[in-house]
């Protein structure tokens, strides 16, 4: 007997499709951002870390309680933001030469 509560695979993989389809154009224009001023490199910089913020450990009392999963890759425009933010350090790095190791 099937729970009622229970996707098929068909409609699950019919759902994602859909769902990227919708998504496609924003993911397009973000990889279609070009880079080329100083400041707006900067701001990228420090707007988007460079490794997801919500990984943690919880520890009580030297023992490990629970694992807290990087929560970034769940954002479906995870891999665009990563690939801005690498425009914008090879920009500061190529183009100014500057020293981007503090983004790093």
């Amino acid at each position: 007997m099937s729970s009622i509560t229970s996707i098929s695979p068909e409609v699950a993989s019919a759902h994602h499709n859909y769902l990227d389809q919708l998504l496609q154009p924003i993911r397009r224009y973000l990889d279609g951002i070009e880079v080329n001023n100083p400041k707006m490199a900067h701001w990228l910089c420090q707007l988007i870390p460079a490794q997801c913020p919500f990984e943690r450990d919880i520890i009580l009392f030297g023992h490990l309680l629970f694992h807290i999963p990087p929560m970034c890759k769940l954002n479906p425009f995870y891999e665009q933001f990563i690939g801005l933010r690498f425009r914008a350090l090879t920009f500061l790095a190529d183009v100014y030469g500057e020293d981007v190791t503090r983004y790093c």
